[in-house]
């Protein structure tokens, strides 16, 4: 059934008259008739009682009206959603994170994103590192927020937010005077390291920093998750080594100390596939990009509606 003589149909038939429809519809009388006529045949079904000087809807056309309605209500319905999700405007996009960068500027770009796009929904999922690699590389998900980055020659890498390190210590524990503390002292104190697995991770990037201030900690705990290791900070169970966003959240039983240099730091950044090229991708890599490298905005970073967090 060729929509364009549906619509020629409802035209007819809401008007009562072939030479009003005409007009209506911007063309010549004559085809409209033939586009009728053309219509009854495919159907094999008259539509419009002509025996009288005003023509009327058979039984055939009104049931065929109430439905070419639907139908055209459903076809501008869809042209419009295609449009949109084209332009950006709807649809969904899949982002995954490390737990950490739930503390950071994270939260204020998806905030930033849902007030422009607020009609585009927004998937969003915690994973490790090797998740966000695996998960990126097979289009499971459109952005890797990772720290501080994922080595591929298939993804594009951005840097998102630089920060330094800190020390996270159980308060009952924590040296008083509140400036930075050396690594060094506290050789012999229990290090929590997260993600257990897999490695390289995170983990040995903090124990790379102990080695910079000459010690390699005796006492090791593998946590699997940054959330886990936090958690053993604050029952007293040992310190940890986090980015300073972290601390932007405050955590029963957990002080944060700044870390003596030397300090490297870390990084937060955007991963994506780089044949990617989604509007919904690039409007949230624009919107990113006006936050790149600034303190986040507001003290409650974590978003709404987020999963448990890897590290």
């Amino acid at each position: 059934m060729d929509i364009r003589r549906l619509s020629y149909f409802v035209a007819v038939a809401e008007e009562a008259h072939f030479g009003r429809a005409a007009v209506r519809l911007g063309i010549a009388q004559p085809p409209l008739s033939r586009q009728i006529a053309q219509l009854e045949a495919d159907l094999g079904a008259l539509l419009f009682d002509r025996s009288r000087s005003q023509i009327r809807l058979t039984q055939a056309g009104m049931v065929l009206l109430e439905r070419s309605r639907d139908i055209l209500e459903l076809i501008g319905q869809a042209e419009g959603e295609v449009r949109r999700i084209g332009e950006g405007s709807a649809g969904r996009l899949r982002i995954a994170f490390v737990g950490s960068a739930t503390y950071g500027v994270l939260p204020d770009v998806i905030k930033a994103f849902r007030s422009e796009y607020p009609d585009v929904e927004l998937s969003l999922s915690a994973m490790n590192n090797a998740e966000l690699k695996r998960a990126a590389i097979q289009r499971e998900i459109d952005i890797a927020v990772a720290r501080p980055s994922l080595a591929d020659e298939e993804l594009k890498t951005e840097i998102l937010h630089r920060e330094p390190l800190i020390l996270a210590l159980p308060k009952s524990e924590c040296p008083g005077g509140g400036g930075a503390v050396h690594l060094l002292g506290f050789r012999s104190s229990t290090f929590i390291l997260y993600p257990r697995d897999p490695r390289p991770s995170f983990a040995d990037h903090a124990l790379k920093l102990c080695m910079d201030h000459g010690f390699i900690p005796g006492s090791q705990l593998m946590a699997q998750d940054f959330q886990t290791a936090i958690s053993l900070v604050a029952v007293g169970v040992g310190l940890c080594i986090v980015p300073a966003s972290v601390s932007l959240s405050q955590r029963a039983g957990v002080e944060f100390r700044p870390i003596s240099e030397p300090n490297p730091g870390t990084a937060i950044s955007l991963n994506y596939r780089r044949d990617n090229r989604t509007p919904h991708l690039v409007n949230f890599l624009r919107i990113a990009r006006r936050f790149a490298d600034r303190p986040p905005l507001r003290q409650d970073v974590r978003p709404s509606s987020v999963p448990a967090h890897p590290a």
